[in-house]
């Protein structure tokens, strides 16, 4: 599973979690009890303009009235959220992009946006307000500014031993003294196994530390042996493969979830038909099909052809 993947999945499921962890204030302002996922691609310029597909747009109620940002626009009950993951160790590439995306959603939709990138390679202040700006020699034609969340400059320590599950799991792509990486991997999944949370939102968090723990030789080793110990046995029946955790009961139906993104980010919205043939694969023919998606130019290749 591909970094956009993952995390179009973790968020979709964990939406409020992410507020509440970086962005507390909006959390409060947000009903995120119930969110309309919408389809990602947006065209800008029909029907010849260029395709832009956007990682996650969400529609959700507002818990405060929006007042109209424009001349004679009505007041909004109603708000989307644009998330843009990034894993590219820079942020410059991104800017122009979260700007654009933000002017195309508001003329399609004409509601409030609220943009959101995380990085998953660039630190920057940590969690914070960055911004895209235009200049004709002196004159600012434009300032945009949109929030974030630069995972590798947060404190690991901090947000492992924390009480939002979400942040638990993310800490493997924060900041980790090196000799507090296997440690580090143990804790978060002990503590992902004592949550309260449900069979696939084990899997999912589980999966994410497993997926980004930096562990050298050493490391890797010291982890293992803290698996041994007594204060880690949730740990290590967390610490099985993926493959393992995808013929576990209920685990394979994180595992149809992520294909059905997949497919849907390749080969556009899904029909009825191929989502109930993904629904009836076997875990050995699902596990195939989720590594044969990257290299798959249609449907038919992958034998889910309506």
């Amino acid at each position: 599973m591909d970094h956009d993947q993952r995390f179009k999945i973790l968020i979709k499921e964990f939406f409020e979690l992410f507020l509440q962890l970086f962005f507390r204030p909006w959390a409060e302002r947000l009903d995120c009890s119930a969110v309309e996922w919408l389809d990602k691609e947006v065209f800008p310029d029909p029907p010849q303009g260029e395709r832009r597909i956007l990682d996650l747009v969400g529609k959700v109620r507002t818990r405060q009235v929006v007042p109209g940002s424009h001349s004679g626009e009505q007041e909004s009950w109603l708000a989307l959220v644009h998330i843009e993951i990034e894993s590219p160790d820079k942020a410059a590439p991104l800017r122009p992009r979260m700007f654009h995306s933000f002017n195309h959603l508001r003329a399609a939709y004409q509601m409030p946006v609220l943009p959101i990138a995380i990085f998953l390679k660039v630190g920057l202040d940590g969690v914070g307000i960055d911004r895209y700006e235009e200049s004709f020699w002196e004159l600012a034609i434009v300032r945009f500014q949109y929030l974030y969340v630069g995972l590798p400059a947060l404190n690991a320590i901090e947000y492992v031993q924390g009480d939002n599950s979400l942040g638990v799991a993310l800490s493997a792509l924060m900041k980790i003294p090196r000799e507090k990486a296997a440690w580090l991997g143990a804790e978060a999944l002990q503590r992902i196994k004592d949550a309260p949370l449900t069979e696939q939102q084990r899997f999912l968090l589980g999966e994410c530390v497993q997926a980004y723990l930096p562990l050298d030789g050493e490391q890797l080793s010291k982890f293992e042996q803290l698996l041994t110990t007594e204060a880690y046995q949730g740990a290590k029946i967390m610490n099985v493969t993926p493959y393992e955790k995808g013929i576990e009961k209920g685990i394979e139906r994180g595992r149809r979830d992520a294909l059905c993104e997949q497919l849907e980010d390749r080969f556009g919205p899904l029909s009825l038909n191929v989502k109930n043939k993904v629904s009836q694969l076997t875990a050995d023919r699902l596990a195939a099909l989720n590594k044969a998606v990257l290299h798959a130019s249609s449907l038919r290749d992958l034998g889910l052809a309506d």
